[in-house]
Parts: structure tokens; C-alpha cells; sequence
């Protein structure tokens, strides 16, 4: 990951790409967290979590006027990088979880979109806590003016805040979480393979 970030960063063009996925997969990520609300019963950390994560969406779409003004206005497909595993990304995890639990609890229709937004949304921010602290030591080496760090701490914050959720949902979460753990870490894998496929052809070496 770190060589192909330190490859996407030495591009602007790429560089704004990729801020803008990972804009568009923060944006995806709110939306996901408001869908899995309950109609009446929503906890006041499932709301400040989404509008978190919606501030980051805006916060990496921002960053791109750094680099240049007129890139990636948009998140249309030629505006990210791997553009369809990016937007199958976090679906494609929400599925499996929610087969997952099927499996392993017995829960009513709202109850599984709560669970799942638990476990995802866990996963995602096991994720983070790998992914930005890499991108902004990147960003430090290069002198760059775009910085993540605001993004770190309250992302820190997001895990802690999922582990005390999922305490609270099943006292045997860990062993459920870790499988869906290894699920995004395959789901990651092919999406950074397909990063690196586009990136390959069109010659950005």
C-alpha cells in the first residue's frame, strides 16, 4: 500500500482521484449509516457518527482545489481510480456481513440492518486506522500541503466508539467482528489490486 500510494501521490491528476474516492466512499459510507437507522429509536452516536463521516467526504473533496481547482468536481467513474470495485466496495461488505449474521443471530428485519451497520462500520474503521495514518506520513515525507490528520483522531475516536456499541449488542461481538475483519481485508486486497491494474495501463510509473 505504501508504494502504491507513494506512486498515486507523485501524479496530481492521480493524487486528486484518489482523494476523491476515498471522498466518495466516506460520502457512501454516511449514506449507509442513515439508511440502517430505525424509524424512531436512533442513538445519538449513530447521528454524529454519519455527520462525521459526511464532513470527511467534504473535508478530501476540498483538499483537491490543492492540487488543482477544475479536477474532480464530481464522483462520476472517470473522476475515481477502480471505479466499479470502488463502488462495490462497501456493498459488496454490507452483503456478506449481513449473510454472516443471518447465519449466526436471529434477528428481525431492522435489528439486522442495526448489527450490520456494527460490524461494517467496524471493519471500515479498522480499515482507516491502517489506511490514513500510511497516506499522511506519505503526504508528510512529500512535503505536501493536503494533510488527513483531523481525519485520524476522530476515526480513532469512530472505533472506539463501534467497540463500546458492539459490547453492548453481543459479549461474544469479537470473534463475529474478526471474521468480518478477514472479509474486508480480501474485499481491500482486490480493491487495491484494481488500483494498481488502472494505474498500470495507463502508464503512471
Amino acid at each position: 500500500m505504501y508504494r502504491l500510494l507513494k506512486n498515486i501521490i507523485s501524479h496530481p491528476e492521480l493524487h486528486a482521484r484518489w482523494l476523491n474516492t476515498l471522498s466518495f466512499m466516506e460520502n457512501a459510507g454516511a449514506r449507509k449509516i442513515s439508511a440502517a437507522e430505525h424509524a424512531s429509536e436512533v442513538s445519538l452516536i449513530q447521528l454524529k457518527h454519519a455527520a462525521e463521516e459526511h464532513r470527511h467526504a467534504y473535508y478530501l473533496k476540498k483538499q483537491i482545489s490543492k492540487l488543482s481547482p477544475d479536477l474532480c468536481r464530481s464522483y462520476q467513474s472517470h473522476e475515481l481510480l477502480a471505479a466499479r470495485a470502488t463502488r462495490q466496495y462497501l456493498h459488496a461488505l454490507d452483503v456478506k456481513t449481513c449473510r454472516y449474521l443471518r447465519n449466526h443471530y436471529r434477528l428481525s428485519q431492522d435489528q439486522l440492518k442495526y448489527a450490520a451497520y456494527l460490524f461494517v462500520t467496524y471493519a471500515i474503521e479498522v480499515r482507516a486506522d491502517l489506511l490514513y495514518p500510511v497516506y499522511q506520513d506519505i503526504l508528510t515525507e512529500t512535503g505536501s500541503k493536503i494533510m488527513v490528520k483531523s481525519i485520524i483522531l476522530e476515526e480513532e475516536g469512530h472505533l472506539e466508539e463501534m467497540i463500546s456499541q458492539l459490547c453492548e449488542f453481543s459479549p461474544k461481538w469479537k470473534d463475529h467482528a474478526d471474521r468480518i475483519v478477514s472479509m474486508e481485508e480480501e474485499l481491500h486486497q482486490e480493491w487495491l489490486n484494481s488500483i494498481s491494474n488502472e494505474i498500470r495501463h495507463h502508464d503512471y510509473v
